[in-house]
């Protein structure tokens, strides 16, 4: 598959990862600090933004899009930052493609299985009768009664377009991601490695990494530094920006 990506700055290539529900304009901040010293790639992974929809979603998929990405960009390797499931796909990149992977950067997700426990995001999107939207504000509102969060409903909401006509639709492919929710939980299996340089970064309100996660973070990557954000739950790239990419400067420079 083709993604929708992309590119600010020029240097050495970065390749940016968002997660389940996201789009590369949630990285747009941070990827114009990174910017200054290196070539950022934005990516959509499918079935996000405003890459292509497909039936089809799982790891293995989403790294070979990745792939494709690369070598359409005449890319030997890059770095590689991924946050939730934009980190699961990075490790699965990583493990995979060791020598396509210079640094790898894996921002507040860990190596294991998570159960699903997105059905209420889900309830949101399903709140929302697009046939009877005139604005943005009617989204909301319909969403409100699911979902308290302003915060959450948000997030979600950045996934709402107006077509041409005026209508409404999500950017995302809501069914195809719910059908395969299963498969955005999916731990690193098996006997694989990545002996690259390798940071992961921890929200310290965020429960997404434990103490007790790290001998298999380090299982699987066995050079990896393991850093905390103060203060940051699990969105560390919105709460915490500048120290976030003040952690990812130091460890690419």
């Amino acid at each position: 598959m083709k993604l929708h990506f992309r590119t600010l700055g020029e240097g050495e290539p970065l390749i940016i990862m968002h997660g389940v529900f996201g789009s590369s304009d949630n990285w747009q901040t941070l990827g114009k600090v990174f910017a200054e010293s290196f070539k950022v790639y934005l990516v959509d992974l499918r079935n996000h933004g405003n890459s292509p929809h497909s039936d089809e979603f799982n790891y293995d998929v989403m790294v070979e899009d990745v792939v494709t990405l690369m070598d359409d960009e005449g890319m030997s390797k890059a770095h590689i930052l991924g946050h939730s499931m934009g980190g699961k796909v990075a490790m699965h990149l990583a493990t995979k493609y060791s020598d396509r992977v210079d640094k790898l950067i894996v921002v507040d997700i860990a190596p294991k299985y998570y159960p699903p426990h997105h059905q209420q995001i889900f309830e949101g999107f399903h709140s929302v009768d697009l046939d009877s939207l005139e604005n943005r504000k009617d989204a909301d509102e319909q969403m409100s009664k699911v979902i308290s969060n302003m915060g959450v409903r948000q997030f979600i909401l950045k996934n709402l377009d107006r077509k041409k006509d005026g209508s409404f639709e999500w950017k995302l492919n809501v069914d195809a991601i719910e059908n395969a929710v299963e498969n955005v939980g999916e731990g690193i299996e098996g006997d694989v490695s990545f002996d690259g340089t390798t940071l992961f970064i921890a929200g310290s309100k965020s429960d997404y990494i434990k103490d007790e996660d790290h001998d298999l973070i380090r299982e699987h990557f066995p050079k990896a530094l393991i850093a905390t954000v103060k203060d940051a739950r699990h969105w560390v790239h919105a709460e915490k920006p500048n120290e976030l990419g003040e952690m990812v400067m130091e460890f690419l420079s």
